[in-house]
């Protein structure tokens, strides 16, 4: 069977798109390592939590347009959406990591024909979109197949959508479209009309991979103003929250609200291409980046003083309540959450024990599974805990009065509980 389009890669960003293209009866191929992951979305299920995403993939597998395997098949586009991780180098450096989309598309080469479209979706240092045309040819090459790179179009097309609100955005939010050639950009431009109802703006690959990088480095560097303001208010006696909220009265001024660092697979990750890239050139970047990494480190220290005043010691342990493990507000989603990596590093302490308290998820990650860390309840952590420390400010954890924690000790990172 020959499909529309096959899509690379299920996860955040491949299941969303894979499944409201196959809504727009476009036939749809979608295209996992994991075959549990394949399994979920045959039977109609979906394995990560999104609003409203169960209903478009159930309706999508159930209608035929949608169908998902552990190896691309023939189809006219097809959309790489996979991971692309940095990795620290043994200096520090952070070199990106596009192990996933050569793997890609390399897989591609045994599939492909004349005159079809390839488009990266996924974030990525300027240049890897010529970099699958390089490494399609050397495939070809390898497997004695015709090179037929030079026939193929290449574009890139990065998504803007926020978890917890990814369906509505991919229709909404205007989109980039850089193609390795002006024909490219047109056509997945033409493509992406199939469901995008806001402007798609064509370019060259390179400015497009960029501008998704500059987006996210942007949004860095403001919330590392408002973290570093957060930590000299502390030193000099200020209320944080109270400062912000007037500073943003003046009517070109808005910081951001701080918290306990800065995650998820965007904004944590994408500045890091950058500084590999230009590293002499992006020293606001780089410090940026370095401030949101040291700000859960400044979050821990604080953390166990208030657990030594309270009394904490190794033959008293005390029970800390840790609010929120996902790196945003009322996701399920884990990665790169600072949350996660303090309460790892508090769990190490002996002097304490950790109850973890995370709506979204019914088990805890890999990192955390140990007999230090308990999932628990909202209910439950407030009953039992000596201590309580906010770091996600899910909607379950808003305005809780104050006898809710009975007058025991609080650190908030995000200004959420400062009536308590």
């Amino acid at each position: 069977m020959r499909y529309d389009i096959c899509v690379l890669g299920l996860g955040y960003i491949g299941l969303p798109t894979a499944s409201i293209f196959a809504a727009r009866r476009k036939r749809v191929l979608g295209v996992d390592i994991a075959p549990g992951v394949v399994e979920t979305i045959n039977q109609g299920k979906i394995h990560i939590e999104e609003p409203d995403l169960d209903v478009l993939v159930k309706a999508a597998v159930q209608s035929g347009n949608l169908s998902a395997t552990t190896a691309p098949a023939p189809a006219d586009t097809y959309i790489i959406a996979v991971p692309t991780p940095f990795t620290i180098a043994p200096d520090g450096a952070r070199k990106p990591g596009l192990a996933h989309v050569e793997a890609a598309a390399r897989s591609l080469a045994t599939v492909l024909a004349p005159g079809e479209l390839i488009i990266l979706e996924s974030t990525s240092p300027v240049g890897t979109t010529a970099k699958i045309k390089e490494w399609l040819a050397d495939e070809f090459h390898r497997l004695s197949l015709p090179d037929i790179s030079g026939e193929l179009r290449f574009a890139h097309c990065p998504e803007r959508i926020l978890p917890g609100q990814m369906l509505k955005e991919l229709v909404s939010n205007d989109r980039i479209v850089g193609g390795l050639t002006p024909e490219a950009a047109t056509q997945a431009r033409e493509l992406y009309k199939t469901f995008c109802t806001a402007e798609i703006f064509t370019t060259d690959a390179a400015t497009a991979e960029m501008a998704k990088l500059a987006e996210n480095a942007f949004r860095d560097v403001n919330i590392a103003f408002a973290n570093e303001l957060s930590i000299i208010c502390e030193k000099i006696g200020v209320n944080v929250w109270e400062l912000i909220r007037l500073a943003n009265r003046h009517p070109r001024v808005k910081i951001l609200q701080p918290g306990p660092g800065v995650g998820g697979h965007c904004i944590a990750v994408d500045p890091w291409f950058i500084v590999d890239a230009a590293p002499g050139q992006s020293r606001l970047i780089r410090t940026a980046r370095e401030v949101n990494d040291a700000k859960p480190c400044h979050v821990i220290a604080r953390a166990l003083d208030l657990a030594r005043a309270s009394g904490a010691t190794p033959s008293t342990p005390l029970t800390l309540a840790c609010y929120g493990l996902a790196f945003k507000a009322d996701v399920d989603d884990l990665r790169e959450s600072p949350a996660v990596g303090i309460v790892q590093s508090l769990s190490q302490d002996p002097s304490l024990r950790i109850l973890a308290v995370e709506p979204h998820i019914t088990k805890l990650p890999k990192s955390l599974d140990s007999a230090k860390v308990t999932l628990t309840t909202m209910e439950d952590a407030l009953a039992r805990a000596d201590m309580h420390i906010l770091l996600v400010d899910h909607r379950p954890f808003k305005n809780l009065p104050a006898p809710a924690f009975r007058g025991k000790p609080i650190l908030d990172t995000r200004g959420l509980w400062q009536a308590a």
